[in-house]
């Protein structure tokens, strides 16, 4: 372990693994791709990190229903639907119903190696914060605003897509939870917590997981790059005096875990606590081999 700010904060590597649930698994990867299921859908796609032959036999990946292929010399591509187009369709995660949409990109409305910094969201809101105010930014679908929510907290939800913040409010009822206090905002996420800044706002837990590139409603542009160390600043002025979490995750970035462990421990330097941080990493079913998702640092208070 090693401590920085006069002892104040402890930082601890511990990289997450997942195996899925009951309603997702990573089936089988290689040639660059993976297949996993989401509930009654088997989907392939791209997958940069899978260097490795499949185990599966090609007929097993060929009962797909779709397969989302990246366009040669392009960072876009495109779905070819092998045995049904799926339809909007729901899976379960830890008891909640959460949507599901097949759309232009690769991604479907969920993350599936995050499940377990879903599920510190809410144990740390559980043991800290009943009526916390969060906020989560680039909040996308809203698994993680569904989890803050069935917590007990008041969640602002910010995203730039209209499309994703529906998906979100959609599996906040079907999970019966329609009734908890939850913003959906559409808006360019450093333009928001600039007006919260001059307005005054707090908030006691945030939740930041930013694209490597995106835009705004109005086509603001963001690279990670380029804007993350200026958005974390920011950031900082919207905190509580007596904040309960902070988490960060990243992906497809040039930058380690302890990197972003180190911008997270000198966001928090005010406050005692632990900075937690590792990869997000999944482990496949056919025969075991794990791929690293993405990275994450988040922090809490004393136990």
């Amino acid at each position: 372990m090693k401590k920085i700010n006069q002892h104040k904060i402890t930082q601890r590597r511990n990289d997450i693994h997942t195996t899925g649930w009951t309603d997702y698994e990573l089936l089988d990867s290689g040639n660059n791709k993976k297949l996993e299921r989401f509930g009654s859908h088997k989907l392939t796609r791209f997958e940069k990190e899978a260097v490795w032959k499949p185990t599966l036999s090609l007929i097993d990946w060929k009962r797909a229903d779709a397969e989302f292929t990246i366009l040669k010399g392009a960072n876009q591509g495109l779905w070819e639907f092998l045995i049904k187009k799926p339809q909007n369709w729901s899976i379960k995660v830890d008891e909640f119903e959460v949507l599901l949409n097949i759309s232009n990109s690769r991604h479907i409305g969920i993350f599936p190696e995050q499940v377990e910094n879903w599920r510190w969201i809410e144990r740390i809101i559980s043991k800290y914060g009943h009526n916390a105010n969060i906020l989560n930014l680039f909040g996308y679908t809203g698994v993680a605003t569904l989890y803050a929510a069935r917590a007990g907290a008041i969640v602002t939800h910010v995203d730039a897509s209209r499309k994703a913040n529906e998906l979100g409010k959609n599996s906040l009822q079907t999970s019966n939870l329609g009734e908890k206090p939850v913003r959906w905002l559409v808006d360019d996420v450093r333009k928001f917590i600039l007006r919260e800044i001059r307005r005054g706002n707090k908030y006691d837990g945030i939740i930041l997981d930013p694209p490597k590139f995106g835009r705004g409603p109005k086509g603001e542009v963001w690279k990670f790059d380029s804007a993350v160390l200026d958005l974390l600043n920011l950031c900082g002025d919207l905190l509580s005096e007596n904040p309960i979490m902070f988490i960060l995750t990243a992906y497809d970035i040039d930058y380690t875990p302890e990197n972003i462990s180190g911008w997270v421990c000198k966001l928090m330097k005010r406050f005692s606590g632990t900075t937690e941080f590792g990869n997000l990493v999944q482990q496949e079913k056919s025969s075991g081999r794990k791929i690293t998702q993405a990275i994450y640092a988040r922090w809490s208070p004393p136990k």
